[in-house]
């Protein structure tokens, strides 16, 4: 402690430095699922800092979606220019957004940001509830898909956004090609609900990445779109290239899927800190 009695850097004598930052702009799941806590458990275990700009609050547990109340566009754009101007970021996330005016306010705010940003264009929960106004649509559409370095759609979405039903896996290029078309880098169109193992596409249009991973029997998949598209801002704010990033991101929510949990009496989640967790066991069983 220093004259004052107020502790001293925990490492040595030096300022310890912050790790890279990374902004979620989300919905806040009360189950802890999905949503801005999945973001930040996320983050937290790929070893950025996690911030939050909370856009909705929802009612929500292992079973659906009881309510949600979007908050107002001044305190969405508030938060952000308290996070942004002050500590700054070296990615952004956003996932439910809710509404029209929601959706362009934060589109303007990523516009005027340096730094990466990852959009998953959330329409509705796992369990089929409206987590966007079909106003929305449009918005994301012609606002926030431009200015996404990363896209990650489902096939749900891809079917919202852009009339593309995708069925095989030899549909995805035809679903990359219509989300590009709205002009993010890059897209990651999520095959998880084709049958056999889970397939991603990514691709900007010219190159393209395949990323396989055995599907694992478990129902508890809670949060996955959202823990996905935050590892992914996560790598990107650490210095990765977009391939790296996906295939870094792919290979944790793989692990995560594997280790989800019940939770409930309905669909549980995935479990953030799979490899905390193993790396614990590992360490207890060399004891």
């Amino acid at each position: 402690m220093d004259q004052q009695g107020r502790l001293g850097p925990l490492r040595g004598h030096g300022v310890v430095s912050a790790p890279p930052r990374v902004l979620t702009v989300a919905g806040s799941d009360s189950g802890g699922g999905a949503g801005i806590q999945a973001d930040l458990k996320t983050m937290l275990a790929l070893g950025v800092h996690g911030m939050s700009v909370i856009t909705a609050v929802t009612a929500q547990n292992s079973l659906g979606v009881q309510g949600a109340w979007e908050l107002p566009v001044e305190a969405v754009r508030a938060q952000y220019r308290s996070v942004v101007d002050d500590i700054g970021v070296q990615a952004v996330k956003t996932g439910m957004l809710a509404s029209a005016e929601l959706v362009e306010t934060v589109a303007d705010l990523i516009s005027g940001t340096d730094a990466p940003a990852v959009v998953d264009p959330v329409g509705v929960s796992k369990h089929g509830d409206a987590l966007l106004a079909a106003s929305a649509l449009e918005s994301v559409r012609t606002k926030l898909l431009p200015v996404a370095t990363v896209a990650t759609p489902n096939l749900d979405e891809v079917a919202q956004l852009t009339g593309v039903r995708v069925e095989s896996e030899a549909q995805l290029r035809e679903a990359a090609a219509a989300v590009l078309a709205y002009g993010p880098r890059w897209v990651v169109i999520k095959g998880g609900h084709l049958a056999g193992e889970a397939v991603d596409l990514l691709t900007d249009g010219s190159e393209e990445h395949w990323l396989r991973a055995p599907r694992h029997d478990n129902r508890h998949t809670h949060g996955t779109g959202c823990t996905l598209a935050s590892a992914i801002a996560s790598h990107l704010a650490r210095g990765h290239t977009v391939p790296e990033a996906v295939r870094a991101a792919k290979e944790y929510v793989t692990g995560a899927i594997a280790a989800g949990f019940a939770l409930g009496g309905g669909i549980g989640p995935v479990d953030h800190g799979w490899a905390l967790s193993r790396a614990q066991g590992a360490a207890g069983a060399g004891e």
